[in-house]
Formats: C-alpha cells, sequence, structure tokens
C-alpha cells in the first residue's frame, strides 16, 4: 500500500492568492474578537497593504519566470509564467482601487466594519486563483471562491431592494453557469483522461480522437460557463440588472477584477489545453463575438441609466477582448492580456465617477444628473469625459490602442469580416459615449448642487486619467510587456 504522496510546492507560485486569503482571514478574526466594529479605515489600510505587497511579490516572480522560465508546482496544478505574473498585477491593482472607491463609498452610507473588504479580498483570491491554474479543477475552484463573495457583495446594500433582487438573479444564474461547467469539464476528463490542461493539450496532440462527441460537448459547456462570466452574448442577461442593482463599488469590481479572472482562464483552456482544436471552436467564438458587439453596441443606446449603459458597454468590450482570443495566436493573447490590463483601471475610475454622482442612497443614475456636470466641476467632468473616450477608443487614449491591437491580432489572423463587424459596432457605440459626454457641457438649466470628491476616490479618478492619456501617448512599455509575459505563456 502506498503512502500519502504530497507534491511538492513552489511557495512562490501560490503566494499571491496565500496574501489575500490571509489578509481575508486576517480582518474576519480580528473583526469576530475585538468588541467593537472594526473600523473602514483599518479595514482599507489591510486591503491597500495587502495589493501593494502582491505587486511586490508579481516583480520577484517575473524575474524568477525571465531567469528560469515557466513552471508548474502542486502536481502541475499550479502555473508560474509571465501571463500569471501581469494578470495577478492588473487583480491586485484593481482591488486597490475599488477598495479606495469604497472606503469613501462606505463612510457616506455610513456602513461600519470590514465585511466589504473581507468578501473583496476573498473573491479577488478566487480571481488569482484563475489566472494561475492550470487544471480545470483549480479553474472551477477559483471560479467558485470568486463568485461567492460576488454573490453577497452584490446585495450588499441591505436597503435597497433592487439590491438583493440582483444578487438573487446572480447568484441562481451563476449557480446554473458552475453546474454547466463543471459537467463540462467531466465530459472534457471522459474524453482525454485528465483535467490538467497541459495533459490535455499532449492528449489531443498525440492521439487521434475517433469519436470526439464527447470532447465537443465538454468544450461546449466549458465555453457556455466562461461567456456567462464575461457576459457575452447570449449568456449576458444576468450583467445589465445586476450591475443596476450592485452598490456602484462593486459594479466597478465586478467590471475589472472579474473580467481579468474569466478571460485569463478561457485563454488558458481555449488556447494552452484545447489549441489543437482551433476549428472545431473558431467558428462558435465567431457567433459569438458578432451578437456580443452587435447587441452590447446597439441596446445600450436606448439606455437612459447609466449602469445600465455601462453594463451594456462592458458587453461590446468583452466582444472585442473575445477577438483575441478567436485569434488563437501568441499576438491574439498578448492583445486581451493589454485590452484587460489598459480597461480595468478606466472602468474602475468610470464607476468612481458614477459613484459620486449617485449620492446618498446610490439612487441618482439617470443620465439626466450629469447635465451640465463639466460646466460646475470642470475637473471632474473633464476627467469623465476622457474615461468615456477611452472606452470609445477615442485616438490619443490607451483604448484606441486595446483596440487596434486586438483588430490587427483579427486581421492577421484571417478575420477581415469580424474585424470589420466590431470596427462598425465601435462606430455605434460613438454614438452613446459622446452623447452622455455632450451631456456632461450642456447648458445647466436646472439647479443642481456640485459633488464632492473625497480624496480617495478623486486618486482613483486621477489614476485613471493618467492611464487613458499616458499610455494612449506611449503605449509601447505595456506592449512590450504584455508581448514578453506571452512569449513566457506556458503552452
Amino acid at each position: 500500500m502506498n503512502g500519502l504522496v504530497i507534491p511538492s510546492i513552489h511557495y512562490l507560485a501560490i503566494l499571491p492568492v496565500l496574501i489575500f486569503f490571509g489578509a481575508s482571514l486576517l480582518l474576519l478574526v480580528v473583526s469576530a474578537l475585538v468588541d467593537t466594529k472594526v473600523t473602514i479605515y483599518f479595514a482599507t489600510a489591510i486591503t491597500s497593504l495587502t495589493a501593494v505587497a502582491t505587486v511586490v511579490v508579481a516583480f520577484f516572480q517575473w524575474s524568477y519566470v525571465a531567469n528560469h522560465g515557466a513552471s508548474t508546482t502542486v502536481a502541475h496544478a499550479v502555473v508560474l509564467d509571465g501571463f500569471a505574473v501581469v494578470g495577478t498585477v492588473v487583480v491586485a491593482v484593481g482591488v486597490l482601487l475599488s477598495s479606495l472607491v469604497a472606503h469613501d463609498w462606505a463612510k457616506r452610507e455610513r456602513i461600519a466594519g470590514a465585511d466589504f473588504h473581507i468578501l473583496a479580498l476573498a473573491s479577488s483570491a478566487g480571481a488569482l486563483l484563475m489566472v494561475s491554474a492550470n487544471d480545470l479543477i483549480v479553474i472551477f475552484l477559483g471560479l467558485e471562491i470568486l463568485s461567492i463573495g460576488l454573490y453577497v457583495l452584490v446585495g450588499f446594500d441591505r436597503h435597497r431592494v433592487t439590491s438583493a433582487e440582483a444578487s438573487l438573479k446572480y447568484f441562481l444564474l451563476g449557480g446554473f453557469a458552475s453546474a454547466i461547467f463543471i459537467y463540462g469539464a467531466a465530459l472534457v476528463y471522459g474524453a482525454t483522461g485528465s483535467t490538467n490542461l497541459g495533459s490535455i493539450a499532449y492528449f489531443l496532440s498525440n492521439n487521434v480522437v475517433l469519436h470526439p462527441g464527447l470532447l465537443y460537448a465538454g468544450g461546449a459547456l466549458l465555453l457556455i460557463g466562461f461567456a456567462f462570466k464575461v457576459a457575452a452574448v447570449p449568456f449576458h442577461l444576468w450583467s445589465p440588472d445586476v450591475y443596476e442593482g450592485a452598490p456602484t463599488p462593486v459594479t466597478g469590481f465586478m467590471a475589472s477584477v472579474v473580467k481579468v479572472g474569466a478571460f485569463a482562464a478561457l485563454l488558458r483552456v481555449l488556447i494552452s489545453a484545447l489549441g489543437t482544436q482551433l476549428d472545431t471552436w473558431r467558428p462558435i467564438l465567431f457567433v459569438m463575438i458578432i451578437a456580443t458587439c452587435i447587441v452590447g453596441a446597439v441596446v445600450a443606446l436606448v439606455q437612459r441609466n447609466v449602469k445600465r449603459l455601462l453594463a451594456y458597454s462592458s458587453i461590446n468590450q468583452a466582444g472585442f477582448m473575445l477577438l483575441g482570443v478567436w485569434s488563437g495566436s501568441a499576438r491574439g493573447v498578448a492583445a486581451t492580456l493589454f485590452y484587460v490590463l489598459s480597461y480595468a483601471p478606466v472602468v474602475i475610475a468610470t464607476f468612481a465617477v458614477v459613484t459620486l454622482v449617485g449620492g446618498r442612497g446610490d439612487e441618482l443614475h439617470s443620465i439626466d444628473h450629469y447635465r451640465g456636470l463639466a460646466r460646475r466641476q470642470p475637473w471632474l467632468g473633464g476627467a469623465l469625459t476622457v474615461l468615456l473616450l477611452s472606452q470609445l477608443g477615442a485616438p490619443l487614449t490607451v483604448g484606441f490602442y486595446a483596440k487596434y491591437t486586438v483588430l490587427a491580432a483579427t486581421i492577421d489572423s484571417g478575420g477581415g469580416a469580424l474585424a470589420l463587424v466590431a470596427i462598425i459596432t465601435a462606430a455605434i457605440a460613438a454614438y452613446f459615449y459622446l452623447r452622455w459626454a455632450m451631456w456632461l457641457y450642456a447648458d445647466d438649466d436646472v439647479e443642481a448642487t456640485r459633488v464632492a470628491v473625497p480624496t480617495s476616490t478623486g486618486v482613483v479618478i486621477g489614476v485613471g486619467v493618467i492611464v487613458a492619456i499616458l499610455f494612449g501617448l506611449w503605449p509601447g512599455p505595456l506592449v512590450a510587456w504584455c508581448q514578453h509575459a506571452t512569449l513566457l505563456f506556458l503552452p
């Protein structure tokens, strides 16, 4: 009888996940043991230090990967490569910015305690696990850890019925999506004999599957699970209601950190594990991208609630991110990585402005409340204009280069028609972005109070604007980083 075999563990590879889980556990224990509620200042400080420490660890991870190459650990279930390092940095920065916005929001809404930060840290640990996962089971665990915290965060505002409704809807649909995903993983295991991404790729590259129905069904179910998380059509119906009902800082967190984890895992599964089946999943993704880009752009045209508008905008953005996945090339992986990296701080900063304008109770989200904002407060209105132009993909903003990179990768892979459809939807989307921007500078013929801009939220907005402009004018460093990370992407 063989004894228990404990796999070797490279702790540097899993250290970011341990840091986030440890910080979440620390806040939980302190909250349970102290007589009074943990102050929001302490919770935000711990969360910020956790994010900064993770970025520092990512620096050492990058140095290790650059010197030793990509490697796996924990019985090849977790991977340490350049792709994982970049994803870790994006998640950490997203958590840092989201926590600063949530800090001011919690003070305004008079919410005490560390509950928000505990859930955000635990949920982000799931995203980090997905970023570095090299096994379908580990991806599923990361997906569930990410989702369970989000279900509670979406319903965090107990004073709003729409928040509870959004949480219930997200929970029910998310449960179905998770079940579909794990069933897909089981079918892929039945077809290939493994859930390890490297082993699946090795099996498919060295064997001819005579009856591939099981593999195709499993791959399709996995794709459905991922499509739900990235809000791709037709699995997007939860997104507008959840975006609208969730507290606005949570919405910004979902639009950034969740997309990082989901797209990282999607790239690993389709490129690393199922890369030999490119011709099988490409047609499915082709239709999904067209539907996602069109629905996201067209339906946003009629939205008056800015959170729902940004939800459909996020759907359209997901369509563009999927272009890099469809290309199936190293250039496409780098393009999607750059898109996610540049999009996260911009969208968090956008939701930071929406949080401020939403006011006490987080209810003022009609576009009418933005009328004349730039005339009353030029700095705030100008910042929102820049952020909207970046999401539009206007020249001299980082969003323009992000769209250009995924379109170039798509055309390079023979997807000229797909790129054309995406460009047309971007032109349609320009209407609602520019309409919102023009509304900011419209004559203010109604009495409106000035929006207070707390320091932490102001910093987040400033960071988003700097990223949008600086890397729009000088995208070279980020592009080179993403390309280098892709070269270190474990095949």
